[in-house]
């Protein structure tokens, strides 16, 4: 039997993914679990698996073709059996540690609306996009099934007049990759429709270091990782969440879903752009299981070999530039989420103890909202108990 393999949507607004690399060549057998091609999304460069046994035939798409989703791309057949032509066929379930789910039919990457001219579809993504550039969609020819035209189409068609208005000139343009134009994208579209709020809380350091230091040798020397301050934060912020349920959550077209899992997502930095990496169940994870995984993905992600699952279903998102030195910052909320932490760097301060000047390392917490989701108050009460939870880390994390 034939199974497809299908340009994978790892979110609900994705259009396409560019294909940037197939790790196995036409006839070349594959085992099912191991890396097949390497795609680029808005999110991230990642691995795709390959969803069943057999031989790598009917590939239908090159290296750096920007592909829509749920596009067939190649088929893996058994050995003697020619790939279908178009004849729909069952694919297999996706593994259980991706998020990769593989369909035996196209998925529509979205819904499509009628455009002006009633022969050509617009999705509503490329709509906006458009009028945010202001690019006449008389001038665009689609790429996608059936001539529907995409964001990239929208795209496209800007970047070359801009490129012809600034070819005289002797300034460099940079043209963003596909991560970069995408987050730029999103992160305009998180703060132009999101209702942000901000609330920021300077916290006593002084036991967070001192639990560091008590375990940190010990773990480096018997698990080979090294905690860092963003473990723990990792840990702590986790559980405190499963207290403030508002802070874990999701706003929706149906109304506020309410997590019962914390799924961490961590930035980390990588050459072009923002990474979102992800400690699935942080709330019950030990420190060493927190260390291990993050130390992981963020190697993955600087090496762009992430899998779709390192990078979906985050249900929080801690950010943390201490390490670049940076007193304090205010954070864009990821959607659907409804907050994500903002962590400055630990600085040695003089503040009051008990009424006389004391020189103590305190760190800047910045929470950043939706205020369709959780008001000033929870905000606060989240801050409050983080900031307790801080006093007694070992306490917390043993929870």
């Amino acid at each position: 039997m034939a199974f497809s393999v299908v340009m994978p949507a790892l979110e609900m607004a994705q259009e396409t993914g560019k294909l940037l690399a197939w790790r196995k060549k036409e006839g070349e057998p594959v085992l099912k679990g191991e890396p097949l091609l390497e795609i680029e999304t808005d999110k991230a460069v990642v691995e795709v698996e390959a969803p069943a046994d057999g031989i790598l035939a009917g590939i239908k798409a090159a290296e750096g073709a920007e592909i829509p989703v749920g596009q067939t791309i190649a088929w893996i057949v058994a050995p003697g059996e020619q790939p279908p032509a178009d004849a729909p066929v069952q694919a297999p379930q996706a593994r259980a540690s991706s998020a990769l789910k593989i369909e035996s039919s196209p998925v529509v990457p979205s819904a499509a609306t009628e455009s002006s001219d009633s022969r050509t579809k617009i999705s509503p993504r490329a709509r906006r996009l458009a009028k945010e550039l202001g690019v006449d969609l008389a001038s665009v020819r689609g790429s996608g099934p059936g001539g529907e035209i995409l964001a990239t189409d929208i795209q496209s068609v800007s970047d070359a007049r801009a490129t012809i208005g600034t070819a005289l000139s002797n300034d460099h343009l940079e043209v963003p990759s596909t991560l970069g134009r995408l987050m730029a994208e999103r992160t305009s579209q998180s703060w132009t429709t999101v209702p942000h709020f901000f609330v920021t809380r300077r916290i006593d350091a002084t036991m967070l270091n001192a639990y560091r230091d008590s375990i940190v040798d010990d773990i480096e020397r018997t698990h080979s990782v090294r905690v860092t301050h963003t473990d723990l934060l990792i840990a702590i912020v986790a559980r405190v969440l499963k207290e403030h349920p508002r802070l874990n959550a999701s706003w929706t077209s149906q109304g506020i879903r309410l997590h019962n899992h914390v799924n961490m997502g961590v930035a980390i930095a990588v050459n072009d752009g923002v990474v979102a990496a992800v400690v699935a169940n942080a709330h019950t994870a030990n420190i060493v299981e927190i260390a291990i995984r993050r130390r992981d993905i963020a190697d993955r992600a600087r090496a762009g070999k992430l899998h779709p699952s390192d990078i979906s279903d985050a249900t929080f998102t801690l950010s943390n530039l201490g390490m670049y030195k940076v007193d304090a910052f205010s954070a864009i909320i990821t959607p659907p989420q409804a907050a994500i932490l903002a962590v400055g760097a630990i600085v040695d301060s003089v503040v009051p103890i008990d009424g006389s000047p004391a020189v103590r390392p305190m760190m800047s917490l910045t929470v950043s909202c939706d205020h369709r989701v959780a008001d000033g108050a929870r905000a606060a009460q989240f801050m409050a108990g983080l900031a307790d939870a801080l006093q007694y880390p070992s306490k917390i994390i043993a929870a």
